[in-house]
């Protein structure tokens, strides 16, 4: 009897669940969820085409009604329309248009040599008259000339494998370079363009104040922890935000695809260093992680350098607060969303701040420590104010000579070239920051002996000169972060870190070097104003 009911018991349960089921089916929001989801794809396509139209709507407006002020929005715009169309011509037109290049580019290949040095003919000839015209003027830029020759040089003979030296992208580089800086430094729609660059983004960093001052209040005025450093964090949280809507990773690509094409460089280190102009030298080879292992010491050894030579975009950001002139973090794990995204780079730079921190106030103890002994040893043999600035000012001012500072500021700039090297670049760009404070407030150039200020020209130089992580501290972290990403090539790392530094510092110091090569004021402009907001 037990048996011949359970049957029927379980019939009707079944049949209960099978309402239920209907009843939830039949809910009118599941239902509605359950069709939104099926035509997604449309749904999205038409909520894009509404915010298009918007965007058309009141990108008119704003040019109707004041075209000037709006200049900023058109030129953001036309490069955004620029890109999409040549990714969708590359998509779906790129096959034709090989096929009609064809036979140009056959041609070209074919006459590619007597083409080269013609055109390396000519640069020569027009570099020869440009300099024999332009420095006739001003002699002394030659030596910014001549300390190019000498830094190629110099990188050249320490080089460890010379005969393998390629040479086409030394001399693309340097071309590249040159007429990038006669652009910015010589021409007023460079100093206009470059000027407007850097007041955005000093307008930018200045929204940093808004957290700061809240949580600090007043003390951001007097000290300089609630100054610079939350300009790290700020930086650190908006790229983390560009890096979750795939803006950074597609602005790092075409970087690296320009600098591979007109330089002849590999793809990875080519990558690698694109990705340091905005995440650090320890972030920016995981951009080709799964690469390394294979990458030859050449490759290695680029990337090295490329961190080197280069600052990240958050540290640039608090060197900007120093008052220096103006022209990040590569996250590993995905974020679920825009805010999320926003709190996970903050709290990545936390790192970073904490590094900038304690650096600073053991490099400064150790700097004042250096000098008390060397004081005393001085002391006993009658020269009771060595120190190490003064060991450094003669030590680099060769080197400051040659990037074309006057031999009167030689001397000043050499010491913070040794401040750079030997300790951190944090605390040469705060003595150059206070010098060109010295220099607006019209200080005596020299007050006991002592230089109070630099003329605007070397502070330029010596802006390009200090922009770098090249200094002793910064090789331990390269060796740490790179053998720890490929523990494979330890030993190349460490092997090739010295010359990587000295590599990293030569291009500096040329950068420095084209910097004052072109460098004149022109009339328009006040000499104060100049690169107030632009770093090459």
């Amino acid at each position: 009897m037990a048996y011949q009911e359970e049957p029927a018991s379980s019939e009707k349960t079944s049949g209960k669940r099978f309402g239920l089921q209907k009843i939830r089916t039949g809910n009118p929001l599941n239902a509605t969820e359950n069709y939104i989801n099926a035509h997604s794809k449309t749904f999205k396509h038409i909520g894009l085409g509404i915010l298009g139209a918007g965007f058309v709507a009141f990108f008119i407006a704003a040019c109707v009604m004041n075209f000037e002020r709006s200049i900023g929005l058109v030129v953001l715009t036309c490069l955004a329309v620029a890109s999409k169309a040549y990714d969708l011509l590359k998509k779906y037109k790129g096959d034709s248009f090989q096929r009609c290049l064809a036979p140009t580019v056959s041609l070209f290949q074919k006459n590619l040599r007597w083409i080269k040095w013609v055109f390396i003919a000519s640069a020569v000839v027009l570099l020869i008259v440009w300099l024999a015209l332009d420095t006739s003027q001003r002699p002394e830029q030659l030596i910014s000339f001549a300390g190019i020759c000498v830094f190629v040089l110099l990188s050249y003979i320490f080089s460890a494998n010379r005969p393998a030296v390629s040479w086409r992208p030394v001399l693309w580089g340097l071309g590249m370079q040159f007429c990038i800086g006669l652009f910015v430094i010589r021409s007023e729609p460079g100093l206009i363009a470059f000027k407007w660059l850097g007041d955005q983004v000093q307008i930018f960093l200045n929204y940093t104040k808004a957290g700061s001052s809240f949580v600090f209040g007043e003390l951001i005025s007097d000290i300089f922890a609630f100054q610079a450093l939350p300009i790290v964090v700020f930086f650190s949280s908006v790229v983390s935000v560009l890096y979750y809507l795939g803006l950074m990773q597609w602005l790092i690509v075409k970087i690296s695809w320009v600098m591979q094409l007109t330089l002849g460089t590999t793809a990875t280190e080519t990558l690698s260093v694109a990705g340091n102009i905005f995440i650090g030298q320890t972030e920016a080879p995981l951009l080709i992680r799964p690469y390394l292992k294979d990458m030859t010491e050449s490759e290695i050894h680029a990337v090295m350098t490329g961190g080197f030579a280069t600052i990240a975009g958050s540290v640039m950001g608090a060197f900007i607060s120093f008052g220096v002139s103006a022209a990040d973090f590569l996250r590993g794990h995905c974020d679920r969303n825009v805010l999320e995204a926003a709190s996970n780079g903050a709290s990545a730079s936390i790192g970073l701040v904490a590094n900038i921190v304690v650096n600073l106030i053991s490099f400064l103890a150790i700097l004042e420590f250096i000098n008390a002994i060397l004081r005393w040893l001085g002391g006993m043999v009658g020269y009771p104010y060595v120190s190490f600035q003064l060991i450094c000012s003669y030590l680099f001012m060769p080197f400051a000579f040659m990037m074309g500072i006057p031999y009167e500021e030689s001397f000043t700039v050499a010491e913070l070239l040794g401040t750079k090297l030997f300790l951190n670049e944090f605390l040469a760009y705060e003595k150059l920051s206070e010098m060109k404070t010295n220099r607006v407030e019209g200080l005596d150039e020299v007050i006991d002996g002592v230089r109070q200020w630099i003329s605007v020209r070397s502070e330029i130089i010596s802006t390009y000169a200090l922009c770098g992580f090249a200094n002793i501290s910064s090789m331990g972290m390269v060796m740490g972060g790179l053998a720890s990403i490929c523990p494979a090539k330890k030993q190349v790392i460490a092997a090739l870190v010295v010359r990587a530094l000295f590599a990293g510092t030569c291009a500096s110091f040329i950068n420095a070097c084209v910097a004052g090569k072109p460098f004149k004021i022109p009339s328009i402009f006040q000499a104060d104003h100049i690169f107030s907001g632009s770093v090459i």
